[in-house]
């Protein structure tokens, strides 16, 4: 069963189960409460079980293929006609492990989430790339800002580099079949709202947070871009930089560039706060608008 809605951006709203990789983490949280929120069937599939016993749990390995087949395939009565796939699960950042832990298993669980997917005809994919493949910490600095998707990934550690294999895999698959989509979301820093109360603590060294051009992203946005990929009808493999509308900082951007940035061109106007990784992409293709930010939350 699917229902079609166009509200500037049209969308097909899937009636049947949405699996989450990663459930139990920081944005698979957030994922979930707004899949159940908006009528999903979602099951959730991590190595650590969530505090939400409502949502159906199953502990898989997902760098073991025939374990993350099966968990898409059916799982008891519990989960059965999987028709889309939330891809969250990951070393989630540099220096959790070392780089070659953190790459094999960040690559090879993509692989086989998006082979596993393939295989049994699933043609809905959404999952976690990262801000970082746009050349964080930005020790040298972008060919411009905004920063957007315009410009090739330049990943300077194991775990970007581990994302940008995974954009690439997912342009290879859609290759070979054009009706798949996979939407790669490059999120920014991920907050919750009791992350806001560290906020006034960047405030007096712009170069705290100059590594990601003093970004954030709501969970609840983080969540709120994956509903809308989920929904959207484009077909193919696609990239969106997910972040807040707004940055960490009180300062200006105009001051915080001269500062930290004096030689980066600018490729367009933008407001005092506004965020300087773009969003026009993900608002324009997905209708994404951000509704949280640390001003009002915190």
């Amino acid at each position: 069963m699917a229902e079609t809605v166009c509200d500037g951006v049209c969308r097909t709203l899937q009636c049947d189960m949405i699996i989450v990789t990663g459930g139990s983490g920081k944005a698979g949280r957030a994922c979930i409460a707004e899949l159940v929120a908006h009528d999903y069937q979602v099951a959730n599939v991590d190595l650590v079980r969530s505090a939400d016993s409502s949502v159906p749990f199953t502990r898989v390995e997902l760098t073991d293929f025939g374990q993350t087949v099966a968990a898409f395939s059916q799982i008891d009565d519990r989960i059965s006609n999987v028709t889309g796939i939330v891809h969250l699960a990951a070393i989630p950042a540099p220096g959790l492990e070392t780089n070659a832990v953190t790459f094999a298993t960040n690559t090879i669980s993509t692989y086989n989430v998006f082979e596993a997917a393939r295989q049994l005809g699933i043609k809905n994919v959404v999952w976690a790339s990262s801000e970082t493949v746009l050349g964080l910490p930005f020790d040298t600095p972008p060919p411009y800002v905004p920063i957007d998707e315009d410009y090739p990934g330049r990943p300077e550690w194991a775990y970007s580099l581990s994302k940008l294999i995974g954009e690439e895999i997912a342009k290879q698959f859609c290759r070979w079949d054009p009706q798949l989509k996979i939407i790669g979301l490059r999120f920014s820093n991920i907050m919750e709202p009791h992350d806001y109360a560290r906020f006034p603590g960047f405030q007096d060294d712009a170069r705290k947070r100059k590594w990601n051009f003093w970004s954030y992203v709501d969970a609840r946005d983080v969540a709120q871009a994956v509903r809308f990929s989920l929904e959207s009808n484009i077909k193919g493999a696609d990239v969106f930089i997910i972040a807040n509308a707004d940055t960490v900082m009180e300062r200006d951007n105009e001051s915080l560039l001269r500062e930290v940035f004096p030689t980066v061109p600018h490729k367009r106007p933008f407001g005092p706060h506004e965020t300087l990784l773009a969003i026009d992409k993900a608002k324009k293709i997905l209708g994404y608008e951000p509704k949280y930010s640390w001003r009002t939350e915190s």
